[in-house]
């Protein structure tokens, strides 16, 4: 009976766990999304728009098949990271996600290259970790409001900002600690 009663503290002890976490994370979300500068329809659309073009990449067998093809999308803007190792099916991703409702210019940005590494990619995920934190310390910078993607060390930093939100930005992820580059994929505002 007593480990009975245990097991059954111990269980619901991570359930309710759970339940912390889904409220943290709910909640980080709605903070987020109320100090975003898109509208709530804009940052809904994105997501679609992200949902939509990663599907119709992994429909097309041109983009499907030996790429590494990313998608990110910021107010109706796609940008588009990774590898591939032909110029044509960079061109046809390119082509194929302009024809999406809801996508306003593309960013190519795929480099004809083999494929990362799973090692490449944590890193490249640790990037992105130390340039967002040292985005959101700055008091210069609305760091809500950048998005952070980094592939194979380079940085693309994303968002609707002013021009000089943008070049303190861009410093600011050039002296990150493994950054090879940085390229902006701003919207003026």
């Amino acid at each position: 009976m007593n480990r009975t009663k245990i097991l059954s503290t111990c269980l619901m002890l991570a359930l309710l766990q759970g339940c912390a976490a889904a409220v943290v994370a709910g909640g980080a979300t709605a903070v987020t999304s109320a100090n975003d500068r898109r509208t709530l329809g804009a940052q809904i659309d994105d997501k679609n728009v992200v949902l939509k073009a990663q599907r119709a990449l992994a429909d097309n067998p041109a983009t499907a098949n030996g790429s590494n093809i990313n998608v990110t999308s910021y107010n109706g803007i796609l940008l588009l990271t990774g590898q591939t190792d032909s110029e044509q099916v960079k061109q046809q991703a390119t082509e194929t996600l302009q024809k999406i409702d809801g996508v306003r210019s593309v960013q190519n940005q795929i480099r004809l290259s083999s494929n990362t590494s799973m090692t490449t990619r944590t890193h490249d995920s640790w990037i992105s970790t130390k340039v967002k934190s040292q985005l959101l310390a700055d008091k210069q910078v609305s760091g809500l409001n950048i998005k952070v993607v980094t592939e194979n060390a380079e940085v693309f930093l994303m968002g609707l900002v002013s021009e000089q939100e943008a070049n303190i930005a861009v410093n600011i992820a050039r002296h990150v600690d493994g950054v090879t580059r940085v390229i902006k994929a701003f919207e003026i505002r």
